[in-house]
Formats: C-alpha cells, structure tokens, sequence
C-alpha cells in the first residue's frame, strides 16, 4: 500500500537507529520487589497514570470509558483527526470529574507534538494498524510507556523496531490483546496452571468474522481495513486467538514459536458483496482483491506442540474465534464453549457445559463482581485489560504482555504472507528474545 504513514514510520525508525539497542537481557533488569522474579521487566511504580491516547473512534472510545472509570488514571490528552472525537473524548473526561484534556487534532502525526509536549506516563493507540508502531516510537522516545490496540505491527522489521525501542528506552510496549483476558481463555489458563489438561500439545484459534459491510463502509474501519484486502495475502489478523493460545504454552516464557506453514484460498468474498450491493458506477466494485477468502496456518513450538489458526472475514458466517487448547488429560473447546476433562467430567466421552468448570474453577479475575457487570466492551474482558495494564503500572509490577510477545505475536501476519506467496513453504519465526525465553518464567494466575 502507497501511505505517507509508511514514510513517516521509516523517518523515525532512522532516528530510533541512530544509537544501538541495548541487549535484551537489560530489559528484564528492573525494580526489585522482596520475593518476586526479576526476570521480566518491570518500571518504576506510577501514583497517577498521566494518559494521552490517540484515535478515539469505535475501539478507542470504549477504552476511554473504561479508563476512566479507573482509579489512578487521568486522561491528560487525546488526539485524533477528526476534531468531534477529540472533543466527544474530552466531554468524558469532563463528565467522569476529570479536568478537560489536551486536544490534539493537526493531522495524522499530531501525535507526535503531543508525545513531545505533554507530561505522559502511557500512550495509548487505537488508531488504523499503519500507525501504531509510529505511535508506540513517538511515545517512548519521548519517555512514556505505550500501548496499542491490536495487531501491535504487520512487517517485521516494525516488530523489530518496537523490541530495540523497548530495550533503548526501558519502557512498557504493550499490545493490548483483549482476548487474553476473555473468561472462557482464563478458564482453559487456569485450568492449564493446576494441571487439569496436563501436558499441553495442541491449540486451535482463529479469527473468523464477516466484516464485508464493515470493509465496505464509508466510515471507520471502511476507511481503511479493505486497502489491506487489495495489498496483502495471508493471515492478517491472528492475534485474537493465537495470544491466549501463546500464553498457556508458555510462548516467550520457557518456550517460543519456532516455524509456520500457511496457505490461502481463493479471493471471491468481497468481489461478491460489492456486485451484490453496490451501485454499477461505483469505483469500489473495480477494485481487485489478494486476500484469500480463508487463511489456513500452521506454527509448531520449540516444545513441538502444533497450532492451527484460521482467518475468515470475505464470507457470509456467523461470528466465531474458534478455540481449542488440548492436553493429554483433557481440553477447552470455544464456540460452543464446553470443557472435558479425563476422570473429572461428569461423563465419559462427553462434554461439560463450561459452566460446571465455571463455578468451581474460574479465573480468579472473573470472580470479581465489578468485571462480570462491566459489559461494555465485548462482555467485560476490555475492561479486564485496561484495569490490569493501569494496576501493573501503578504497582511497578510486569505487565501480563510484554513487547516480546506483542512482536511474537504480530509478526505471525507478514510470516503467512510470506509462506503464501512461496506455495506454503515453512518460515522460520524470529526469537525477539535473542535466547531469554529459555529462563523467563511463565505466567503465573493472578487475581484482583
């Protein structure tokens, strides 16, 4: 795709350069806590969380509103293109009791005046997918902590980009995967930490949602999310499902992915949506399309385990992530969401509503009552990880995802496309560790 953001990013991915990245093992040195690990980076504590977010659309404003109604967080700054947001977002703050934020609405790289301007301890990004590695390198050359909406980048050189900042800055790059936080991807993780399913083997995930109305329209996502439909063939968007997949096997943690095979089907979907519903003069009905209709990859770990991840967003289906996390003593199935477990199902060889396991061994992060009433935002799990990324902050505590798996995971869309144009040939997937992943210790349960 021919966009200025592409200019911009390489602009200042040179200045970023210009000194060298510090070592990896260097970002896991941090602020010593008596009887916590220090092997995975963790800053300084913050009272208040100073936030300026940027891109305050659909995705954007919810994590405002959540946000907000957090202790601990003021939201000093928002910027956007489009100047009614920018004030739709300020009027919130107003209301939650909060002084007016900052406005930022110049243009698309407005953000950085406001990563240079303002006193920031977070960026936070809900912008188009070409922006967020700018924002997140604005925002840590200039001292702040970031985070984004997901995929955290789709080229793996912007993956790297974001490690080597990271590292040079010795600052939080968090992708905020909501999934992760999902209270049936909790039940399988919890349930994976007491050894229930025993040793973990295979995981199948996808992405798998009719977005044809959506890349169509003349607004949102429709501004922008089709052009990667004509540019690109692979999967690209993964990370939904394959991110609370990575956290149960330990990914970056005592393990790593290590190669991928993907393939792609034809392109019919969107072709056929826009000669359906379009008028005949329309521009959009002569656009060409390389996204395949269906995306098929398959990674195995260093450990050998396999994981089978699909993307479908051309053609008529009802909306589903598909997700399976199996093990020898039993598996977590989504969409319908059941749970068997070898000696411990009510029957043999058949399946558990995944309410049983609900109540008696839910994460202990959905058995508080504030997030089960926190419905906006896909049923409560946005909420989950806003509140959790503003609590490690506040508590010098590391974050549940760090920037090695916000680039383990997003590097997986430019690998398919890469696999897909080379008749599924097998890509090897970059250690953005550089070898720490052997002693870093898994993540353990948490609780509120």
């Amino acid at each position: 795709m021919h966009d200025p953001s592409r200019r911009r990013f390489l602009e200042t991915s040179a200045a970023l350069g210009a000194a060298a990245a510090l070592p990896a093992a260097d970002l896991g040195a941090g602020v010593t806590r008596v009887g916590e690990a220090t092997d995975r980076f963790r800053a300084e504590p913050i009272d208040r969380v100073r936030i300026g977010f940027v891109g305050v659309g659909g995705m954007g404003s919810v994590h405002v509103e959540n946000l907000l109604a957090i202790d601990g967080v003021e939201l000093k700054a928002v910027c956007d293109i489009v100047p009614e947001r920018v004030a739709a977002a300020q009027a919130m703050a107003v209301k939650a009791g909060q002084p007016k934020p900052t406005g930022y609405d110049r243009g698309p790289t407005d953000f950085e005046r406001m990563c240079a301007e303002e006193d920031l301890d977070l960026v936070y990004t809900a912008t188009p997918w070409e922006w967020h590695v700018p924002v997140l390198l604005a925002a840590m050359k200039h001292g702040k902590h970031a985070a984004t909406e997901v995929p955290a980048a789709y080229r793996t050189e912007d993956c790297w980009a974001m490690v080597e900042a990271a590292e040079k800055y010795r600052k939080h790059c968090v992708m905020m995967e909501n999934c992760c936080y999902d209270r049936l991807e909790l039940l399988a993780f919890n349930l994976t930490r007491l050894g229930l399913l025993g040793e973990i083997l295979h995981g199948e995930c996808g992405y798998n949602h009719d977005l044809r109305a959506i890349k169509f329209a003349d607004e949102g996502e429709g501004l922008w999310r089709r052009a990667h439909s004509e540019a690109r063939n692979g999967n690209l968007y993964p990370t939904h499902g394959l991110g609370p997949i990575a956290q149960a096997m330990d990914i970056n943690r005592g393990n790593r992915f290590d190669y991928l095979v993907s393939m792609s089907g034809p392109s019919r979907g969107l072709q056929a949506w826009a000669a359906e519903h379009l008028p005949t003069d329309s521009p959009k009905r002569r656009e060409q399309y390389r996204l395949g209709d269906v995306n098929t990859t398959l990674i195995r770990t260093g450990h050998g385990q396999t994981i089978y991840v699909t993307h479908d967003t051309n053609l008529p289906r009802p909306y589903s992530r598909k997700y399976v996390l199996q093990g020898t003593k039993g598996l977590v199935e989504g969409y319908p969401r059941r749970v068997y477990v070898e000696g411990r199902s009510e029957q043999e060889d058949r399946w558990d509503p995944v309410e049983r396991w609900y109540a008696s061994h839910d994460h202990p992060l959905w058995t508080s009552d504030r997030v089960k009433q926190a419905t906006k935002g896909h049923g409560g799990m946005d909420f989950l990880e806003d509140w959790r990324l503003i609590h490690c902050l506040r508590n010098g505590l590391p974050t549940d995802q760090d920037v090695y798996d916000a680039a383990a995971w997003s590097v997986i869309t430019p690998l398919t496309e890469q696999s897909v144009a080379a008749r599924s040939k097998p890509i090897s997937i970059p250690d953005f560790t550089r070898g720490r992943w052997r002693t870093t210790a898994p993540l353990g349960v948490v609780s509120l």
